[in-house]
């Protein structure tokens, strides 16, 4: 317990720093705690921590381990690859926001689902800007046709752009990745389109949230500073 109060303890001083040398205001950079591999158990100490916003990669974990939570945290987020034939058993978990758009027949589905149901969602576009063939995600070239269409799905609210910094120790590639999606984020913002809001910049984990803030990062995305080494 006492590592976890500490490893949440040094990594909110980190992101104060990195948004003091960005002059970034730390209270606009949302923390996630992403729980993947934890126990509920685990998780109930983050919460106790004042942490209040948890992630999943996987929707069967979350469903096991939600209920478990319930009226101990704030937001729920999905950030795993969507498949549509989980959207149902997404939807009953209520996410806050799911990070992970990057197909046309994803979201057609899950809007008609919302419709179906009469609910909306706040979704963010994935994008692959690192442009390699193990990431899912949106072609940089290819984002305005499909944020285009997508806004076009009545019952979704696009909400801002997430991506994966490539797993590499070269800063400048990281970095490189991260002002890509700044860039395309801001080009997105000038266009005048329906269920269009450019409100979060979802990018950096562990490895590079400090370079995410810099860039202009607002939601970070962080399990092994706060959990330590996953538990497969």
């Amino acid at each position: 317990m006492m590592n976890i109060q500490k490893n949440i303890e040094n990594l909110k001083i980190r992101i104060a720093k990195s948004a003091r040398d960005s002059a970034r205001n730390i209270e606009e950079i949302k923390l996630l705690a992403v729980t993947k591999t934890h126990s509920a158990e685990l998780v109930q100490i983050v919460l106790k921590n004042g942490l209040k916003c948890i992630a999943e990669n996987k929707i069967q974990e979350a469903k096991t381990k939600l209920p478990e939570l319930q009226n101990v945290y704030d937001e729920f987020h999905f950030i795993g690859h969507l498949q549509s034939n989980k959207i149902k058993q997404l939807m009953k978990l209520k996410p806050a926001l799911i990070h992970s758009i990057d197909k046309i027949s994803t979201a057609k589905k899950l809007n008609d689902f919302l419709f179906k149901n009469n609910l909306k969602q706040e979704i963010l576009i994935q994008i692959n800007t690192s442009n390699e063939a193990s990431k899912f995600g949106v072609e940089p070239s290819k984002i305005v046709a499909f944020v285009d269409e997508i806004t076009q799905l009545s019952n979704l609210k696009i909400m801002g752009l997430m991506t994966i910094g490539k797993f590499t120790s070269n800063e400048t590639e990281i970095r490189d990745n991260f002002k890509k999606l700044k860039e395309i984020f801001e080009n997105l913002k000038r266009k005048n389109l329906p269920n269009l809001e450019m409100k979060y910049l979802s990018m950096g984990m562990t490895n590079d949230f400090e370079i995410a803030i810099e860039e202009g990062a607002n939601i970070v995305r962080i399990g092994s500073a706060i959990f330590g080494d996953r538990n497969y």
